[in-house]
């Protein structure tokens, strides 16, 4: 199976969080894990500010994953995803697009704890 980890999940996994655990689980299991290259911004911000070693992180993303970057076709994508998503849900963040966008062309799983994920059949909400 296809999964792709979104920051919320990272940081749970990188942390020891309660939700980590079924992250650990996904990754050491036979699995295609992926990554945005966004988000390893987003993770390394969050571990970075809580103090903690930002260089584990940024090498625990790359080593457990597969890294696509965000091409101008998937940008525009995710643009058009994120202006309609706003109407519905009004603090829908540009990154959740991108992974919509992402997931959709892979056909991939979205692994998240991010609440404005919840709802779309991409995301299996950690919890």
């Amino acid at each position: 199976m296809k999964y792709l980890i979104d920051a919320y999940a990272w940081v749970e996994y990188l942390t020891g969080g309660k939700l980590g655990e079924k992250v650990r689980e996904l990754i050491l299991s036979d699995n295609e894990i992926i990554s945005l290259n966004i988000t390893i911004a987003e993770v390394v911000s969050k571990i970075k500010r809580k103090k903690e070693n930002a260089e584990i992180a940024y090498n625990a993303i790359n080593s457990n994953s597969q890294i696509i970057s965000i091409t101008p076709e998937i940008a525009k994508e995710a643009g058009i995803i994120h202006a309609e998503t706003r109407e519905k849900i009004k603090n829908f963040g540009l990154v959740d697009a991108l992974l919509l966008v992402i997931a959709r062309e892979i056909k991939a799983k979205i692994i998240t704890g991010d609440h404005h994920l919840k709802d779309f059949k991409e995301a299996i909400f950690i919890e």
